[in-house]
This record gives C-alpha cells, structure tokens and sequence, in this order.
C-alpha cells in the first residue's frame, strides 16, 4: 500500500475506536426550558371544564345540545373515566390550546383553596399527599412540571371559597319560595361582604403555593407564567331577561330563577366583590409572573336567559350543529334542580349555572391569545363577532 492509503486508513481506524469509545450522551429530557411547550390549568369548575358537554339549553330534547356526549368528561389514560370522581375536567376544557402547545388540566369541580376529602376527593392548591394517590394540585403540578416544559399555568380559584354554589341555591330557593307581592331576596342572606380578607388571604397563599411548586420543580420565577383568571357574569342584569319575574317561568323554562334585584346585586356587587379579591390577592401573594385574563363580560349577550339568545325550541335550531347555533344559544347551562336533573336524565346539578361547551372553547381561544406565542400577556376576554373560527367562537383579548 502508499504511504498515503496507509495514513488514511490509520486515521479512519483511530476515528472510529474515538466513536466507539465516546460516552453516549441521551437526548435532553423534557423539563424546565426543554422540550414542547406545556399550559396547566389548576383551579375549580370554572377552569377544570364543568358543563362543557352541552352546547346550549333545550327543555324538549337534550339531545339538541350534546356535543361531547356521555364520555365528556372521561380523562383518565384508558377513556374509560374520571381520574378523580366529579372533577369533571371536560375534552372541550381551555387547557387545550393545540398548535404545537400541549395542555394539561388538573383542576377540578368544587375545589376551593384547601384540599378536602369528603364524599368526594376534592383537591385544593396545596401540597396535600396521602401516600395513597391523592395529592393537592400544587403537588400534582410539581411533580408534572419537573419532567415538562411548562410555560404557563392559568389559575381560577376562589369562588367556592365564597361559597357560590350556596348562595346561588339560596337565591334560587327565595325565587321559588316567595311571592311575587313579598319577595324575599338572597343578597341580604350572603357573607360575599363579610368574607373578603379572609379569602384573599386564602387564594394569596394558594398563588404562592403555585410559585413553590414551580421553584421545587426547577424553575425560575421569569420562567413561567401565572394566568389568573377572574369570573364570568353567567346571568344577565334585571332589564336583560327574557322572562319576567311574575310566576315560575324564570325557574322552570329557563333554570334562572333570580329575583331582578338579586340578579342586579349579583353583578353589581356580588361578581366584582369575588373577582376584586382575586386580583388583590395576585398582589398580596408578591408573584412577579402573574398577569390577569379578566373574563368577567366576556359572555355578555350570551348569558342563561339573556333576551339576545334562547333555547333551541325557541329559536327553532335543530341541534347544537346547525347554522348559527353558536351565536343563538346560550353560553351558561340552566339551573337545575332535583326534579329537572336526575331521574333518567343525562344532566348533573353540578353542571347548574357553568360556562358550557361555546363557553369553554371561547375562554380558549382567549387564553390562547393570552399565551401569545410564548410571550404570555394579560387582557380582557370579549366576543369580537359571529360565527366560528377553527371550530371556536370569534373572541378578541384586548
């Protein structure tokens, strides 16, 4: 052989022993600053999907308004159910932006600041673990975040602190159980007042517990953000109804039995009162990350019995798959009580007064633009027009 053929096949011979013996180096897992982008969402039943398999309201046909049918709200790794009972975290939930950014939703239906474990599991924004599978939402968040590059986390948390669920049934008890001529009304009944500081002191910890869960999983504080959504008003002031307060129709055509004034006083005070202190609590809890998706008219003109919208018989649409449904229908699921939810029917109580499937998919498209590419901000959620976009209402955050 030449001497160069010699040289050259010496120097291919040692490069390939160099190879040979070179550490293999594996691939950068998944984690913080690494891998596909993740958005959590963490909170109660305004966030974890609750409602979401309706798409409107029918008195004569349920069938009108299933979207997503009976598997709604199945999320466990089979299909085959809830990975806790009654969180009801709906497919048609807003943690599922798509376009290259995966979503993950850890919140549940019911859930208030703490963690309770009654009839139902309900996780809290806490770091609760009882070795046997149940764990708070900071922890589940923790530990998820630790393998997952998660770039934002949208928190709605606080309402059932409040207890909302209880002064909605009172109201709704008042309607039904007093005369129109001697009303009796649930706004003087709430502690919404007499409750501020102790909740704002409650959802400040729960935001810092969001912080500590990122920080334990490796993140620095500007390397995520903190989306903390407010409250949606679901029924319209005493001039929008579409049913007058004399008699039941209110109630038992279109599940929003509120007195006028109640109703009133849920927008004027009530509302603002709850999502006041949610955004003092962002300040109180010293995040430097957090921003505000303020949802709080942002299905204004589809509200539950709004005189803009009806029910399917009324505004004689088939389904919720037909032309202009989206724009014609309710947003808000009925009230519902005993005798119109569980006897043979497909509906839960829980489901009562929640934002539905349009709801949903439009409170999407808001935290969609609110993640912005990647470069999260803050706004205001409102309907921009008609008519879907990409299978969504058209929304603007602005």
């Amino acid at each position: 052989m030449r001497r160069s053929q010699v040289v050259l096949a010496l120097t291919t011979l040692l490069a390939g022993l160099l190879v040979a013996l070179a550490p293999t180096v594996p691939a950068q897992a998944d984690g913080p600053g690494s891998g596909a982008p993740w958005v959590v969402t963490l909170g109660d039943s305004y966030i974890s999907g609750e409602a979401g398999r309706w798409a409107g309201n029918s008195n004569a046909s349920s069938s009108r308004a299933d979207a997503l049918g009976p598997t709604a709200y199945y999320d466990n790794a089979s299909g085959t159910g809830e990975q806790i009972n009654r969180c009801h975290r709906s497919k048609s939930a807003e943690a599922y932006l798509g376009g290259g950014v995966n979503g993950l939703d850890l919140a549940c239906s019911g859930a208030t600041t703490a963690t309770s474990n009654g009839s139902d599991f309900k996780p809290g924004l806490d770091f609760y673990d009882d070795g046997a599978g149940h764990q708070g939402q900071a922890k589940m968040l923790q530990g998820f975040a630790a393998g997952h590059n998660v770039k934002m986390v949208v928190v709605s948390i606080g309402g059932n602190d409040f207890n909302f669920g209880s002064i909605v049934t009172t109201c709704v008890e008042d309607f039904l159980g007093s005369p129109s001529w001697w009303k009796d009304y649930c706004n003087d009944d709430s502690s919404v007042a007499a409750n501020v500081a102790s909740v704002r002191a409650r959802i400040a910890a729960a935001f810092q517990n969001v912080r500590t869960a990122m920080r334990n999983a490796g993140y620095a504080d500007s390397a995520w953000t903190m989306l903390v959504q407010t409250y949606p008003s679901p029924i319209p002031t005493s001039t929008g109804f579409r049913y007058s307060q004399s008699g039941y129709t209110r109630q038992s055509t279109g599940g929003c039995g509120f007195w006028n004034a109640d109703a009133d006083w849920a927008n004027s005070t009530a509302l603002p009162t709850i999502n006041n202190t949610v955004k003092g609590a962002l300040t109180d809890s010293g995040l430097v990350n957090g921003k505000v998706l303020d949802l709080s008219s942002a299905f204004n003109g589809r509200r539950l019995c709004e005189n803009t919208v009806g029910l399917y018989e009324e505004k004689g649409i088939a389904s919720w798959t037909s032309p202009g449904a989206v724009d014609n229908t309710e947003w808000i699921n009925q009230i519902r009580t005993v005798s119109t939810c569980c006897s043979n029917s497909p509906y839960y109580l829980q489901e009562s007064l929640h934002p539905n499937y349009w709801a949903q998919l439009a409170t999407r498209s808001c935290v969609r633009q609110a993640y912005n590419a990647g470069t999260p901000r803050g706004g205001t959620c409102r309907i921009s027009g008609t008519g879907l976009v990409n299978g969504e209402p058209r929304m603007s955050l602005s």
